[in-house]
């Protein structure tokens, strides 16, 4: 795997090295000792999936407070994707700050998001699935929400979103308290 560090501190693409012959090719999505050499999380408790049927549906942005705030390693197994990451970490030189790629079947990208950075996509196709470790247990009294298109942050993505959940789309804007647990 060839771990590319972006502009948010912490946040990496993940790149895979396929080794191949006539039949295809095999490749590591994950390995302890790659993620640990880099400081990265290698204790995950459960194993994610997410289908959307229709092109340009937007989910997020999504995270978790406390013991509940995770890390996720996002890949997308059909179709493709526009996947974006918000710092939120208080204490981090890029809060505020997001990131985005598209990840892909066809380019077996990942995204590797840490604990305290909000996390959202875009199906840029139809029939889009996508998997991802996380490494802590859904707690509903500590998730947290940031609008899609809040101002404070500019977060661009490439199309309006044909769907968005109910929740999503009320999702509100930034309020610095609320949003990490400070009020």
């Amino acid at each position: 795997m060839k771990f590319t560090e972006t502009e948010l501190s912490g946040v990496y693409l993940i790149d895979l090295e396929p080794r191949g012959d006539d039949r295809g090719f095999f490749s590591r999505v994950f390995c302890v000792n790659e993620f640990g050499a880099l400081g990265l999380q290698t204790d995950f408790v459960q194993f994610n999936t997410s289908f959307s049927k229709i092109k340009h549906t937007l989910r997020g942005m999504h995270y978790q407070l406390g013991a509940a705030a995770e890390v996720k390693v996002i890949k997308c197994i059909r179709g493709a994707l526009y996947d974006v990451v918000l710092d939120l970490r208080p204490d981090s030189p890029s809060f505020g700050k997001w990131t985005a790629a598209e990840l892909s079947a066809e380019n077996r990208r990942m995204m590797y998001v840490p604990r305290g950075c909000a996390h959202g996509f875009m199906s840029l196709t139809e029939d889009v699935e996508m998997m991802y470790f996380v490494s802590a247990f859904y707690d509903p009294q500590q998730e947290r929400s940031v609008r899609w298109n809040d101002p404070a942050f500019g977060i661009t993505f490439p199309h309006e979103p044909a769907l968005i959940s109910d929740k999503d789309a009320a999702a509100p804007d930034f309020d610095r308290a609320w949003h990490l647990g400070e009020g």
